[in-house]
């Protein structure tokens, strides 16, 4: 009988990313991802089983994600945020098109695919460091949130608009969220509240949480979608119902327990067992010039809007806004199933997308870290 070793090395990487992080204080996301690429070049592949864990581990995050903003403060804060977030997707999306079309020679489509896959901020990386750091209840760590989910939204939008071919099941996946989202916001509290629920060893708060994101998931590939977007607007729109009482607020942290244990763990891991350093190598000079191209956008277009309303935290908002995952692979992995880039821009694109997920974070975590978080926010720029 074959054993099969990969479960046992992710499991082993997992483990060894924990320690890792603790000892360095690093984002363990980060250690996850490199580990992966490691692993995955040396012969672990990801099987089908944990590629579906790791899709569920980032609609996990997503969703946390959503759940930790502060809708008042966004409202506050929304010209803010919104031009920090806008900046944060066109700046990009527009360089990264026009270099992989007039500089790298590629076709139309897919230079607006690397534009696309190369504009959004990770939400995933986000809100792991945020969580990490205990900066998630700050306000330069909602702000960061909340322009998050601006960014992404454009990069959604424009990956839809220019790519997407509706049919009859896209209506649907479209309908279901949307019906979904407006009932568990209106009725959750039937399950959170009911006493007979409550406190309960088999979890069945996070089992309704996880059967909400797995319909998402369903209709979502039926309909050639993603669930990333409507489990994040279910995040948001629940977020203050997470914050009314004690008992609710418990459950989102076993949520998050759950999550950050063995789920979205994988999610990270996966993510660099996919990634192929030869074909990376074979177009370095392509790669170094796309991910300086990335960066440079994101620093051209956060930058001085972040100095602006974050004075204090410019830098380090620029850095977590110029990381790259979740949205950048489902754009590169939609641009190859649909022929529109080859392997080798594909393999690029997600060293890409991986390398601004690790050095950003890394050179904000090491020397950019925000002190006196609470205080951050300029008030004599709020009427701004």
């Amino acid at each position: 009988m074959h054993a099969d070793i990969t479960p046992l090395v992710v499991g082993l990487l997992i483990f060894i990313s924990s320690l890792i992080s603790l000892r360095f204080g690093i984002s363990v996301a980060i250690i996850e991802i490199i580990l992966g690429v490691i692993a995955g070049n040396y012969g672990i592949k990801p099987e089908d089983w944990m590629i579906y864990l790791a899709g569920f581990g980032g609609i996990v995050l997503t969703f946390l994600a959503g759940a930790e903003i502060d809708t008042g403060l966004m409202k506050e804060k929304f010209k803010q945020s919104f031009l920090v977030g806008l900046f944060s997707f066109l700046t990009p999306f527009v360089s990264a098109s026009l270099y992989a079309y007039y500089i790298a020679g590629w076709n139309f489509q897919a230079s607006l695919i690397a534009g696309t896959a190369l504009s959004e901020t990770s939400i995933a990386v986000v809100y792991s460091v945020l969580m990490e750091t205990n900066l998630s209840k700050t306000k330069v760590g909602k702000m960061l949130m909340a322009s998050t989910f601006v960014t992404n939204t454009g990069t959604a939008l424009v990956l839809s608009i220019l790519f997407a071919k509706p049919t009859l099941y896209t209506v649907i996946f479209v309908a279901v969220s949307i019906m979904v989202i407006l009932l568990a916001t209106k009725f959750s509290h039937y399950v959170f509240d009911n006493p007979k629920l409550k406190n309960k060893v088999i979890e069945p708060e996070i089992k309704y949480i996880f059967l909400l994101l797995f319909v998402f998931m369903y209709f979502a590939n039926l309909g050639e979608g993603h669930a990333i977007l409507p489990a994040f607007v279910l995040g948001l729109l629940m977020s203050k119902h997470f914050a009314e009482t004690s008992d609710t607020k418990v459950v989102k942290n076993r949520l998050r327990t759950v999550a950050f244990a063995i789920i979205t763990p994988v999610f990270f891991i996966v993510t660099g067992l996919k990634v192929s350093l030869p074909l990376i190598i074979s177009a370095i000079g392509l790669f170094a010039a796309l991910f300086a191209v990335k960066q440079l956008a994101k620093f051209l277009g956060v930058y001085f809007l972040a100095k602006k309303y974050i004075p204090n935290g410019g830098v380090y908002t620029t850095l977590l806004m110029s990381t790259g995952l979740t949205f950048g692979l489902i754009a590169s992995v939609f641009g190859l199933h649909s022929g529109l880039i080859n392997q080798v821009q594909y393999s690029v694109l997600t060293g890409v997308l991986i390398a601004s997920s690790v050095m950003p974070t890394l050179v904000a975590q090491k020397w950019f870290m925000p002190v006196h978080t609470e205080d951050l926010m300029d008030t004599n720029n709020d009427k701004a």
